[in-house]
C-alpha cells in the first residue's frame, strides 16, 4: 500500500478523546493513511473519498491505539518461586535476605545476552500488541551498571525496530543499589550521574530518565542528583513516587517539570498541587496495587479536584506486576480505583501520551498519527466492564493494519 492510499472506517462510534471525556461521535467516519489521520467526525460532515478503501466498522467503537506508558518489559529470569514462597508464608524481607527480590532479576538479567533479553521480551510485547497497544514505554533498571543498562536499552530499541509498535526507552539506573555498591548508595549515584547516564544519553538510547524515590530505594537528595544530570542532557524526567511511603518525591519531580509521577498511593495534597502546577501526569498502576494486595488507594479525589491528568499502565515487571494486559488495567482501574469508563480510556490514550511527552498520538483528530483500534463494542464502557475476551477487531499502526 502506498503512503497516499486512504482508508475510511464507517458505521462506528468514534472515541476521539478530543476535549472533555472521550469526545464521542455517533455514526462517525475516520479517514486516514500512513501519513496520518485526515478526518474524524460525523458521517454527515465527512469528505468524499472515492479512492479510499472502505471498512465497515459494524457498529463498533474506534479509539486511538492504546499506550502503555510504564513497563519494565525487558528482563530475564522468573520470580514465580518467590510468589509461591510468599503464599507459603515466607516474608519478603526473608526472600530479599536470601538474595531474592530485585537482586534476583538483576543477576538473571546481567547473565543474559542481549539476544536472550529480546527473545524473552518478545512474547510479552506480543501480548500487549494483541490487545491494541501501539506505543509502549520500556524501562531499564535490572542491569544497574553501564554495560547491563546499555544491554537492556538496546534490547528495548530492537523490539521497537522489529515490531509494529513505538517503543520509548527510559533509563531507570536508579532503581536499586547493585550488590557491588551495597551500603554505598551515594557512590552508586555518582556512577549514574558521572558515567551511566551521560554515556547512554550520548549513545542515543535514552528518551527519559526515571528513579525510585522511596524509603527502600533512593532519597529525595539522591533522586535530585539524577534529575540534575538528566537536565544537563536536556532529558525529561519521571519518578516512581509515593508508592510505599510519602517521601515528597512528587513535589521534587514537579519542580523539574517531570512528565509523570507513578504509583502515588501515599501522595498528599501538597504533592498533588505541585503536579497540577507543573502539568505532571499521575500514572496509576492498578496491577501492582492488586498484586501487592495494597489497601491504600491513590488520592483519586484530590487528583480530580486539582485536575491532574491521570494515566494508567501495566507496570509489567517480574516482581510486583507480572501482568501483560492493558485491557485488564482498564478493568482494574474501574473496579479497584472506581475510575469511570471515560477516565479509564483517557488514561490509556491521550493522558498516557502526555505521560511520555508525546503530542502526536492518543487522539483521533486530523494531523495525529494513524494509530487506531477498532473494537467490537457498542459503547466504551465495555472496554473496562469485562475481561477475558478480546474485543479488538483490527488495529492500525501508523496507518498500516497489523
Amino acid at each position: 500500500m502506498s503512503t497516499a492510499q486512504q482508508q475510511r472506517i464507517e458505521n462506528v462510534t468514534l472515541a476521539t478523546m478530543a476535549g472533555l471525556e472521550c469526545g464521542l461521535v455517533a455514526n462517525g467516519v475516520l479517514v486516514f493513511s500512513e501519513a496520518g489521520i485526515e478526518f474524524a467526525g460525523p458521517a454527515a460532515d465527512a469528505p468524499e473519498t472515492p479512492d479510499a478503501t472502505v471498512i465497515d466498522g459494524q457498529g463498533g467503537v474506534v479509539t486511538p491505539g492504546l499506550i502503555d506508558c510504564h513497563t519494565h518489559l525487558v528482563w530475564a529470569g522468573s520470580r514465580a518461586d518467590e510468589f509461591a514462597q510468599r503464599l507459603h508464608g515466607v516474608s519478603y524481607a526473608d526472600i530479599a535476605a536470601a538474595g531474592g527480590g530485585i537482586a534476583a532479576t538483576v543477576r538473571a538479567t546481567r547473565a543474559a545476552s542481549e539476544d536472550a533479553l529480546v527473545t524473552a521480551a518478545q512474547p510479552r510485547l506480543n501480548a500487549l500488541m494483541r490487545e491494541g497497544v501501539t506505543t509502549v514505554e520500556i524501562k531499564s533498571g535490572y542491569g544497574l551498571s553501564l554495560e547491563h543498562e546499555r544491554k537492556q536499552l538496546q534490547a528495548a530499541r530492537r523490539l521497537g525496530e522489529a515490531n509494529p509498535v513505538a517503543v520509548q526507552t527510559t533509563l531507570l539506573a536508579a532503581h536499586a543499589i547493585p550488590p557491588e555498591f551495597k551500603g554505598r548508595g551515594d557512590a552508586y549515584i555518582d556512577e549514574i550521574v558521572d558515567r551511566i547516564l551521560p554515556t547512554l544519553a550520548d549513545e542515543g538510547l535514552v528518551d527519559a530518565v526515571d528513579a525510585f524515590c522511596e524509603s527502600v530505594g533512593f532519597s529525595p537528595a539522591q533522586t535530585e542528583r539524577v534529575f540534575k544530570a538528566a537536565r544537563q542532557r536536556e532529558l525529561p524526567v519521571k519518578l516512581h513516587a509515593e508508592q510505599l511511603t510519602n517521601q515528597h518525591g512528587s513535589a521534587l519531580a514537579a519542580s523539574y517539570q517531570a512528565l509523570s509521577c507513578d504509583h502515588l498511593e501515599y501522595l498528599d495534597e501538597d504533592g498533588v498541587k505541585a503536579m497540577a502546577a507543573s502539568g505532571t501526569v499521575a500514572v496509576l498502576l492498578p496491577g501492582a496495587f492488586y498484586f501487592l494486595r495494597e489497601t491504600k488507594l491513590p488520592p483519586l479525589e484530590l487528583l480530580r479536584e486539582h485536575q491532574v491528568p491521570i494515566a494508567i499502565a501495566t507496570d509489567a515487571n517480574p516482581g510486583t506486576s507480572p501482568i501483560l494486559s492493558m485491557q485488564l488495567m482498564l478493568h482494574m482501574a474501574a473496579t479497584l480505583f472506581r475510575m469511570t469508563p471515560e477516565a479509564c480510556l483517557r488514561g490509556a490514550t491521550v493522558n498516557a501520551a502526555q505521560a511520555l511527552g508525546l503530542s502526536d498520538r492518543g487522539q483521533l483528530v486530523a494531523g495525529q498519527r494513524a494509530d487506531i483500534c477498532l473494537w467490537s463494542c457498542k459503547e466504551i464502557a465495555e472496554l473496562s466492564y469485562q475481561f477475558g475476551t478480546n474485543p479488538l477487531i483490527d488495529c492500525w499502526y501508523q496507518g498500516v493494519r497489523r
